[in-house]
Protein backbone atom coordinates (compact mmCIF):
# COMPACT_ATOMS: atom_id res chain seq x y z
CA UNK A 1 0.00 0.00 0.00
CA UNK A 2 1.94 2.72 -1.73
CA UNK A 3 5.68 1.92 0.13
CA UNK A 4 4.08 0.36 3.49
CA UNK A 5 4.21 -3.15 4.84
CA UNK A 6 2.51 -4.81 7.74
CA UNK A 7 0.41 -1.81 8.32
CA UNK A 8 -1.77 -3.62 10.60
CA UNK A 9 1.12 -4.49 12.74
CA UNK A 10 2.02 -0.93 13.31
CA UNK A 11 -0.89 0.10 14.59
CA UNK A 12 -0.83 -2.13 17.47
CA UNK A 13 2.89 -1.42 17.71
CA UNK A 14 2.10 2.33 18.20
CA UNK A 15 -0.87 1.43 20.45
CA UNK A 16 1.25 -0.42 22.84
CA UNK A 17 4.23 2.26 22.67
CA UNK A 18 1.41 4.95 23.55
CA UNK A 19 0.24 3.05 26.68
CA UNK A 20 3.42 2.34 28.40
CA UNK A 21 4.47 5.08 30.17
CA UNK A 22 7.10 7.07 28.61
CA UNK A 23 9.16 10.95 29.03
CA UNK A 24 6.13 12.45 26.86
CA UNK A 25 2.84 11.12 28.90
CA UNK A 26 5.46 12.33 32.46
CA UNK A 27 5.44 15.33 31.06
CA UNK A 28 1.58 15.85 29.89
CA UNK A 29 0.68 14.62 33.20
CA UNK A 30 2.90 17.26 35.26
CA UNK A 31 1.17 19.94 32.90
CA UNK A 32 -2.16 18.28 34.23
CA UNK A 33 -1.22 17.83 37.75
CA UNK A 34 0.27 20.80 38.00
CA UNK A 35 -2.00 23.33 35.78
CA UNK A 36 -5.08 21.40 35.34
CA UNK A 37 -6.80 19.86 32.72
CA UNK A 38 -6.02 22.75 29.48
CA UNK A 39 -2.42 22.77 30.13
CA UNK A 40 -2.57 19.24 30.19
CA UNK A 41 -4.06 19.31 26.36
CA UNK A 42 -1.93 22.21 25.18
CA UNK A 43 1.16 20.12 25.95
CA UNK A 44 -0.28 16.96 24.29
CA UNK A 45 -1.09 19.27 21.40
CA UNK A 46 2.57 20.80 21.50
CA UNK A 47 4.25 17.31 21.98
CA UNK A 48 2.03 15.65 18.59
CA UNK A 49 3.23 18.64 16.35
CA UNK A 50 6.89 17.87 17.29
CA UNK A 51 6.47 14.56 16.40
CA UNK A 52 5.02 16.54 12.83
CA UNK A 53 8.35 17.60 12.70
CA UNK A 54 10.06 14.37 13.30
CA UNK A 55 8.00 12.91 10.73
CA UNK A 56 8.28 15.19 8.13
CA UNK A 57 12.21 14.78 8.97
CA UNK A 58 12.40 11.19 8.68
CA UNK A 59 10.12 11.36 5.30
CA UNK A 60 13.11 13.40 3.79
CA UNK A 61 16.11 12.01 5.03
CA UNK A 62 16.99 14.67 8.10
CA UNK A 63 16.08 12.58 10.77
CA UNK A 64 18.85 9.80 9.09
CA UNK A 65 21.58 12.44 9.73
CA UNK A 66 20.88 13.72 13.01
CA UNK A 67 21.48 9.74 14.29
CA UNK A 68 24.46 9.51 12.47
CA UNK A 69 26.14 12.41 13.64
CA UNK A 70 27.62 12.22 16.68
CA UNK A 71 28.11 15.56 17.41
CA UNK A 72 24.26 16.59 16.11
CA UNK A 73 23.16 14.18 18.52
CA UNK A 74 25.04 15.30 21.68
CA UNK A 75 24.14 19.04 20.72
CA UNK A 76 20.18 18.04 20.58
CA UNK A 77 20.44 15.62 23.46
CA UNK A 78 22.32 18.66 25.78
CA UNK A 79 19.75 21.46 24.38
CA UNK A 80 17.07 19.17 25.03
CA UNK A 81 17.91 18.26 28.80
CA UNK A 82 18.90 21.95 29.61
CA UNK A 83 15.58 22.86 28.39
CA UNK A 84 13.97 20.21 30.89
CA UNK A 85 15.71 21.17 33.62
CA UNK A 86 14.56 24.98 33.11
CA UNK A 87 10.65 23.98 32.98
CA UNK A 88 11.47 22.47 36.11
CA UNK A 89 13.72 25.06 38.14
CA UNK A 90 10.67 27.32 37.44
CA UNK A 91 8.14 25.35 38.62
CA UNK A 92 10.06 24.78 41.71
CA UNK A 93 10.57 28.43 42.38
CA UNK A 94 6.75 29.43 41.27
CA UNK A 95 5.01 31.65 44.00
CA UNK A 96 1.16 30.20 44.96
CA UNK A 97 -1.39 33.69 44.20
CA UNK A 98 -1.30 35.78 46.74
CA UNK A 99 -4.87 36.76 46.32
CA UNK A 100 -7.90 36.56 44.06
CA UNK A 101 -7.10 39.36 41.65
CA UNK A 102 -3.98 37.52 40.60
CA UNK A 103 -5.89 34.64 39.18
CA UNK A 104 -7.99 37.06 37.51
CA UNK A 105 -5.01 38.53 36.00
CA UNK A 106 -3.47 35.03 35.25
CA UNK A 107 -7.50 34.73 33.12
CA UNK A 108 -6.83 37.76 31.32
CA UNK A 109 -3.88 36.27 30.09
CA UNK A 110 -4.87 33.03 29.33
CA UNK A 111 -4.01 32.85 25.39
CA UNK A 112 -0.65 33.56 25.46
CA UNK A 113 -0.40 31.19 28.47
CA UNK A 114 -1.98 28.36 26.16
CA UNK A 115 0.36 29.34 23.58
CA UNK A 116 3.24 29.14 26.36
CA UNK A 117 2.24 25.42 26.68
CA UNK A 118 1.73 24.34 23.32
CA UNK A 119 5.26 25.63 22.76
CA UNK A 120 6.75 24.15 25.81
CA UNK A 121 5.18 21.14 25.01
CA UNK A 122 6.57 20.98 20.95
CA UNK A 123 10.21 21.92 22.37
CA UNK A 124 10.15 19.43 24.82
CA UNK A 125 9.40 16.96 22.08
CA UNK A 126 11.65 18.22 19.38
CA UNK A 127 14.47 18.38 21.21
CA UNK A 128 14.74 15.17 22.93
CA UNK A 129 16.97 12.96 20.58
CA UNK A 130 15.42 9.65 22.02
CA UNK A 131 12.54 10.54 19.75
CA UNK A 132 14.57 11.33 16.99
CA UNK A 133 16.12 7.66 17.09
CA UNK A 134 12.97 6.13 17.22
CA UNK A 135 11.68 7.86 14.00
CA UNK A 136 14.99 6.56 12.40
CA UNK A 137 15.11 3.01 13.32
CA UNK A 138 10.97 2.03 14.14
CA UNK A 139 9.18 3.72 10.97
CA UNK A 140 11.36 1.86 8.51
CA UNK A 141 10.96 -1.35 9.46
CA UNK A 142 7.30 -0.44 7.76
CA UNK A 143 8.42 0.86 4.45
CA UNK A 144 9.00 -1.47 1.54
CA UNK A 145 12.44 -0.66 0.67
CA UNK A 146 12.33 -1.01 -3.30
CA UNK A 147 9.55 1.27 -3.29
CA UNK A 148 9.29 4.62 -5.33
CA UNK A 149 6.97 6.51 -2.60
CA UNK A 150 9.32 6.19 0.52
CA UNK A 151 8.98 9.89 1.18
CA UNK A 152 4.73 8.96 1.07
CA UNK A 153 5.17 6.15 3.26
CA UNK A 154 6.99 7.85 6.17
CA UNK A 155 4.47 11.07 6.35
CA UNK A 156 1.50 8.48 6.07
CA UNK A 157 2.92 6.54 9.09
CA UNK A 158 3.59 9.59 10.67
CA UNK A 159 0.27 10.85 10.61
CA UNK A 160 -1.16 8.07 12.10
CA UNK A 161 1.45 8.05 14.98
CA UNK A 162 0.86 11.67 15.71
CA UNK A 163 -3.19 11.24 15.55
CA UNK A 164 -2.95 8.21 17.68
CA UNK A 165 -0.39 9.79 19.93
CA UNK A 166 -2.60 12.79 20.12
CA UNK A 167 -5.82 10.76 21.21
CA UNK A 168 -4.02 8.78 23.93
CA UNK A 169 -2.27 11.77 25.61
CA UNK A 170 -5.65 13.81 25.79
CA UNK A 171 -6.97 11.18 27.33
CA UNK A 172 -4.51 10.97 29.81
CA UNK A 173 -4.04 14.90 30.14
CA UNK A 174 -8.15 14.87 31.18
CA UNK A 175 -8.19 11.97 33.58
CA UNK A 176 -5.13 13.50 35.68
CA UNK A 177 -7.05 17.14 35.08
CA UNK A 178 -9.91 15.60 36.49
CA UNK A 179 -8.32 13.91 39.44
CA UNK A 180 -6.45 17.48 39.74
CA UNK A 181 -9.80 19.56 39.72
CA UNK A 182 -10.92 18.60 43.11
CA UNK A 183 -7.30 20.03 44.79
CA UNK A 184 -8.01 23.20 42.77
CA UNK A 185 -8.45 26.38 45.25
CA UNK A 186 -5.51 24.13 48.14
CA UNK A 187 -3.11 26.39 47.65
CA UNK A 188 -0.29 24.59 49.97
CA UNK A 189 -1.28 21.25 48.03
CA UNK A 190 -0.56 23.36 44.40
CA UNK A 191 2.96 24.03 46.14
CA UNK A 192 3.70 20.54 46.53
CA UNK A 193 2.49 19.32 43.34
CA UNK A 194 4.55 22.14 41.53
CA UNK A 195 7.73 21.10 43.39
CA UNK A 196 6.60 17.37 42.86
CA UNK A 197 6.32 18.08 39.11
CA UNK A 198 9.54 20.49 38.88
CA UNK A 199 11.47 17.63 40.56
CA UNK A 200 10.60 15.25 38.15
CA UNK A 201 11.11 18.13 35.21
CA UNK A 202 14.76 18.36 36.43
CA UNK A 203 14.81 14.37 36.87
CA UNK A 204 13.47 13.55 33.13
CA UNK A 205 16.72 16.74 31.91
CA UNK A 206 19.52 14.86 33.92
CA UNK A 207 18.09 11.41 32.22
CA UNK A 208 18.55 12.65 29.11
CA UNK A 209 21.77 14.56 29.45
CA UNK A 210 23.08 11.40 30.93
CA UNK A 211 21.26 8.91 27.84
CA UNK A 212 23.49 7.22 25.75
CA UNK A 213 23.14 6.85 21.64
Amino acid sequence: MFGITHFEFFIVAVFLLNVTPGPDTAYIVGRSVAQGRGAGLMSALGISAGCCVHSLACAFGLTALLAASATAFTVIKFVGALYLMYLGVRLLLAKPAADQAAGEARAAGGAKSLRQLFLQGFWTNVLNPKVVLFFVSFFPQFVTAGSDHKAFAFLTLGAVFVVMSMLWNSFVAWIAGSVTRRFSGKQSLKKWLDRGVGSAFVGLGIKLATASR
